[in-house]
């Protein structure tokens, strides 16, 4: 068992991605381990048949021997299929594609037309197709049985196996097969399991914070009418030029290091007797993630545009729904943003991720009546919430700090100190 990082001494083993007795081969991942940090893979580091001496679920000391590879024995991996990279072209011999170019330099449009009209035609595979993707297969002289063949040419993984059984349990036959007939209550029984490591760490880590700060929580409201406005003017173009979407993540995130500025203790944190004041901003961003929540840092991100906020955000939370985030891209934050507008929360009160002194807090966007000017208007609301060890900051620079973001957020140009147009600089564009 390979040491996972400083300071830990035992993990767990959550599940084995070979067999007993399988041959594997060098730098394959055999086994995921659980730290009390990241969940990790172990690579064989040898070829030969391996030997399983410890079951999945078990806890184990590093150093401990979880398994041994018979370097002697004879074999071969299982076969894998040649994966296909849906955006590389496929192979094509020379002689053969040279042939069908001279070919086709030799046929007239009248010929072609024909040709294509004597095409037969693919019967159909019995895939749900929309009607725009099947216009899009026509015009590109492509059938169902092109699509189908191009997918079965792709390599199945474990991911894309458990993609598939959550998207089935999401479909509508299966909430109705599960309604007919309830695989939940009606009985006595109950089911105990161990708690992974992760979680055990993440419960003490929760309960220290509670019993160690001296959190407060304050609250304000956002109007995200302005944010909203700019997004629709510009989403198809940012994503144009950038190739990522336009979130209302980058926007905090750029609000936040913006006010962090202003109000340095907010970004600072208690050592022992002393204050580490950060002059950088590492804001972690909080991901539900399937072994528990998990907040993966953006370093320096107040040196960052909105396009690279988003492309970062964006890679990190792939990595940590497929378990790959690394000890390193989740140490080190030095203020924190959670999200729980999008499972709905309309309010909460965020805990802190020590040894961070603030977290903020983002809750869903709903329509409700404002006074703007003497009048009653309806605009999309945000509540925000910023929760602070008050033995770091006080309730003038908590609130204060909370009101600079609320207004940059209003007026996303206020972001910026100079520009012809503010607002296309910001974006980049």
């Amino acid at each position: 068992m390979p040491s996972p990082g400083e300071s830990i001494s035992e993990v767990q083993l959550a599940s084995w991605l070979v067999a007993d007795g399988e041959y594997v081969e060098k730098d394959t991942e055999i086994a995921e381990i659980d730290s009390d940090k990241a969940t990790l893979s172990i690579s064989a580091e040898a070829s030969g048949k391996i030997k399983i001496m410890v079951e999945a679920g078990e806890t184990v000391e590093v150093g401990a021997i979880v398994a041994t590879i018979d370097t002697d024995a004879e074999g071969a991996p299982k076969p894998k299929a040649e994966k296909v990279n849906a955006d590389e072209k496929p192979k094509v011999d020379p002689v053969a594609e040279d042939k069908a170019a001279t070919k086709s330099e030799k046929t007239t449009p009248d010929a072609d037309n024909t040709a294509k009209a004597e095409k037969p035609k693919a019967e159909s595979t019995g895939m749900h197709i929309s009607p725009l993707a099947k216009k899009l297969l026509q015009a590109n002289d492509l059938s169902e049985g092109d699509l189908a063949d191009f997918y079965k040419k792709i390599r199945i993984g474990k991911d894309e196996v458990a993609q598939f059984i959550d998207d089935r349990q999401n479909l509508p036959q299966q909430q109705a097969a599960s309604t007919a007939s309830p695989a939940w209550g009606g009985t006595r029984e109950s089911e105990r399991k161990k708690m992974t490591t992760l979680r055990l760490k993440l419960s003490e880590r929760l309960v220290a914070v509670k019993n160690q700060t001296a959190m407060l929580t304050t609250f304000n409201e956002v109007n995200m009418s302005p944010i909203m406005e700019v997004r629709k003017q510009y989403k198809e173009t940012f994503k144009e030029k950038f190739g990522v979407s336009l979130g209302f993540m980058s926007f905090f995130t750029k609000a936040i290091t913006s006010a962090l500025q202003h109000f340095p203790q907010v970004n600072s944190q208690i050592d022992g007797n002393e204050l580490i004041y950060h002059n950088y901003a590492d804001i972690g961003i909080a991901v539900s993630a399937p072994k528990g929540l998990m907040v993966p840092v953006i370093r320096n991100a107040e040196t960052l545009q909105l396009h690279e906020i988003e492309a970062e955000i964006k890679n990190l939370a792939t990595k940590a729904r497929n378990s790959k985030l690394t000890i390193d891209e989740m140490t080190g934050g030095t203020f924190t943003i959670t999200n729980g507008g999008v499972f709905g929360s309309m309010l909460s009160t965020p805990i802190l991720n020590p040894p961070q002194s603030a977290i903020l807090g983002m809750h869903n966007i709903v329509e409700r009546p404002i006074a703007v000017n003497g009048k009653v208007e309806i605009h999309p609301i945000m509540y925000i919430a910023l929760s602070y060890d008050h033995r770091v900051i006080d309730g003038r620079e908590s609130v204060s700090f909370l009101v600079k973001v609320k207004e940059m957020l209003e007026n996303p140009a206020k972001m910026l100190y100079s520009g012809d147009d503010p607002v296309k600089v910001l974006l980049g564009l």
